[in-house]
């Protein structure tokens, strides 16, 4: 399949909150991980089979509460670009992510929100 999901993540204002509750409701188990550079903490959610994800606590008191969806690709510059190109508006460019890959995010023609997902090779 090109281009799946690969990831899907939660920003959240009370992250204790949300990781009670979505382990409870799924039964998802949660890993918090570092983030070099940053005192704002990352949960990893590990679903078992199919897409995980992450969460982390957003600071930035205008953003509401939301879930945000990754697609893979295998050029973040290009599919960048080229989304820019279609119509979108990048309000995340290409960012590099310590030891895990790239992201960036656009909002599409439509209004929807997506970010795209480059990892580092193993």
């Amino acid at each position: 399949m090109a281009n799946p999901f690969v990831h899907t993540e939660l920003q959240t204002k009370d992250l204790a909150k949300a990781k009670d509750f979505y382990s409870k409701l799924f039964d998802w188990k949660l890993e918090d991980i570092p983030v070099p550079g940053s005192d704002v903490g990352y949960t990893m959610i590990n679903v078992g089979e199919g897409t995980g994800g992450g969460m982390f606590a957003n600071p930035d008191p205008n953003v509401p509460p939301h879930w945000l969806a990754y697609v893979g690709v295998d050029d973040i510059q290009a599919s960048t670009n080229k989304a820019r190109e279609l119509g979108a508006t990048v309000v995340q460019d290409v960012m590099e992510v310590d030891g895990y890959g790239w992201l960036s995010v656009i909002i599409d023609p439509t209004g929807a929100v997506l970010g795209m997902w480059k990892p580092k090779p193993m």
